[in-house]
């Protein structure tokens, strides 16, 4: 059931990529295929790896774990070389290596799950709620990760991740004041990230308020709700979007849950949602099952980032939180998140074939 469902939100979200990047990708490239093209070539790489790794027994992660950690971390320090990063939006987040161009970040998504997993897998309960133990082990190696992160910047993914390394922190049995701990420090850090930041506190008022800039910072969620709103119940029909028509910015990436609701409604954006709930239950469950500590692990480490980064692109583009620049997984435009997503969907269907009846 977990399979199909990953292929039929990819394929869907392929037919979304045709139907809100055709403009988009016609006014900046000259032909509307040049998303999904892309898209698609990702989406069989990705195909293909999920089921290599359905058949490879999931312990193999556990062994390379620390191996595969410190490699993508090197990636991400390579960000930070002049002549090998390409430079987007202000932000460094494309490491280019010859011919091969991808996200360091999405990388470490995964890495970090595997190292984190193995890591406290081999642990009691009684030695995770040890603060020497437990505690500062998750801080060094989130600390690490979290400056190189803000310095790209990618608050956005940091905040993922951060959720994700305390979910696997949570799970392998850590204390609650060391999580509560944990808790509060990021609520301060996220104010003290805002501060600091001019770009991030315009992001955070026009949050709060988007008509006070609506031509400015504010213009791509006042779109994004424009096309949200006028969607209605069964929305205006598939590539019937007013919005992609070069009024609401990256319709293929981070706002295209906005075209989704503008072209199938209520009904096709309810749907979407429920289909992330779907994916959440069975992969909690396969967590339930799994035969060992390490698989219970990465179960809840996969399952928590794909279910909490939907939330987090879908949240932004209903205004629901600030926007991040977080994709919906299996439907948004990028071929490193989806073919590392895909990647990490096999990882979890080989657990739940190794799981307890």
């Amino acid at each position: 059931m977990l399979a199909f469902t990953i292929i039929g939100m990819t394929l869907f979200g392929l037919l979304m990529i045709v139907s809100a990047g055709a403009v988009y990708s016609e006014t900046r490239f000259g032909s509307q295929w040049f998303f999904a093209v892309r898209q698609a070539i990702a989406a069989c790489i990705g195909f293909a790896a999920m089921f290599v790794v359905w058949r490879i027994d999931y312990h193999v992660w556990q062994r390379i774990a620390p191996l595969l950690f410190v490699i993508t971390s090197a990636f991400l320090i390579m960000l930070f070389v002049p002549g090998l990063s390409t430079e987007i939006y202000g932000a460094r987040r494309w490491l280019s290596l010859g011919p091969i161009s991808f996200q360091p970040a999405e990388l470490i998504k995964i890495t970090l799950i595997f190292y984190l997993a193995a890591l406290f897998a081999r642990r009691s309960r009684a030695r995770m709620c040890d603060i020497y133990e437990g505690l500062v082990p998750f801080l060094v190696t989130i600390g690490g990760i979290s400056f190189l992160l803000v310095n790209q910047p990618d608050v956005g993914t940091l905040g993922l991740i951060l959720c994700v390394a305390g979910a696997i922190f949570f799970v392998a049995g850590a204390r609650m004041s060391h999580l509560m701990f944990l808790l509060l420090s990021g609520i301060v850090a996220l104010f003290m990230l805002i501060k600091t930041a001019p770009y991030r506190m315009e992001r955070f008022m026009t949050f709060l308020d988007p008509s006070i800039d609506a031509q400015g910072a504010g213009y791509q969620i006042m779109q994004a709700l424009i096309a949200v709103g006028s969607g209605g119940i069964l929305g205006r029909g598939l590539g019937h979007s007013m919005q992609k028509f070069n009024y609401l910015p990256e319709p293929v990436g981070d706002s295209i849950f906005a075209v989704i609701a503008e072209e199938l409604g209520f009904v096709g954006a309810g749907s979407v949602v429920l289909v992330f709930v779907v994916i959440a239950y069975l992969g909690y469950y396969a967590a339930m099952r799994a035969p060992d500590a390490f698989g219970r692990l990465v179960a809840v480490g996969i399952t928590t980032w794909i279910v909490v980064q939907a939330f987090f692109n879908i949240a932004a583009i209903t205004s629901i939180m600030p926007l991040t620049g977080i994709p919906l997984p299996f439907i948004s435009y990028g071929s490193t998140a989806l073919v590392v997503t895909l990647f990490a969907t096999g990882i979890l269907l080989n657990i739940m074939r190794h799981g307890r009846v």
